[in-house]
């Protein structure tokens, strides 16, 4: 399965490093905690919050925006693996791998406020101005009531016509759905009205740098600085997060 899996993923790679019209640069390099394995990524109240993963080491974390200093932590149930964060209102809206459960927070005191369910798998989350919107790994992204967390509807995401799998952590910028592929230096800027992939970032060079021998140390992890107009990226255990100015 595995095999076949990068095989698809070398295809999507020749098709679309060719094409990457996103280009970047960057602004800021900062530490990364390499035993974070980054499972989500978004920027509010001026901080950072990041989410890890793995069985028993799944947290929730705030980093401060100008060192990436760790300022609070919080790990979630240790039967649970973290997945993707994304910010609503005033609280914090997690999910996790294979056990269908999504959690509510406090942003200021990562208080659990409630729980809730969904089918399938859970890996990355965002939020636009009405919607919490979920990715499971397929070629699909789900949106979701913010406040019952019940899916409104589904699109499938598409690069010339053909479905894009592997979908993982997301992030919502200017209008546009972001998105990593997973064991994937490609980011996907997707129109989330019709699902169509409509740009490309290719970050190999930031991929090559960080991830060393563990084919597990994957780029994951996109937040926009909307006041500063920054892309921060990260990776599974990588040493470094960047922040990256894009240019068409």
């Amino acid at each position: 399965m595995m095999r076949r899996l990068l095989a698809a993923i070398l295809l999507l790679l020749g098709a679309t490093a060719a094409r990457a019209d996103i280009k970047w640069e960057i602004v800021k390099t900062l530490p990364h905690d390499t035993r974070a394995f980054t499972q989500g990524l978004f920027i509010a109240d001026g901080q950072l919050y990041e989410s890890t993963g793995i069985v028993g080491r799944s947290e929730l974390r705030v980093l401060s925006l100008d060192e990436a200093k760790l300022l609070r932590s919080k790990p979630i149930r240790t039967d649970l693996f973290g997945e993707g964060i994304a910010p609503w209102k005033d609280r914090l809206v997690s999910i996790t791998w294979q056990s269908g459960l999504g959690f509510v927070w406090r942003r200021k005191d990562f208080k659990q406020v409630k729980s809730f369910s969904y089918p399938g798998e859970g890996w990355g989350l965002t939020s636009d101005e009405h919607s919490l919107i979920m990715s499971d790994g397929t070629a699909e992204l789900r949106f979701l009531d913010p406040e019952t967390h019940k899916e409104r509807q589904r699109i499938t995401v598409t690069w010339d016509g053909v479905p894009v799998q592997n979908l993982n952590e997301l992030e919502y910028a200017r209008g546009a759905v972001y998105a990593n592929i997973w064991y994937s230096p490609m980011i996907a800027k997707i129109d989330p009205k019709t699902g169509a992939v409509t740009d490309w970032i290719n970050l190999s060079e930031l991929v090559a740098s960080n991830i060393g021998r563990d084919s597990g140390a994957v780029l994951n992890g996109i937040a926009w600085d909307e006041k500063a107009e920054l892309l921060y990226v990260t990776g599974k255990n990588w040493p470094h997060l960047y922040a990256l100015r894009l240019t068409q």
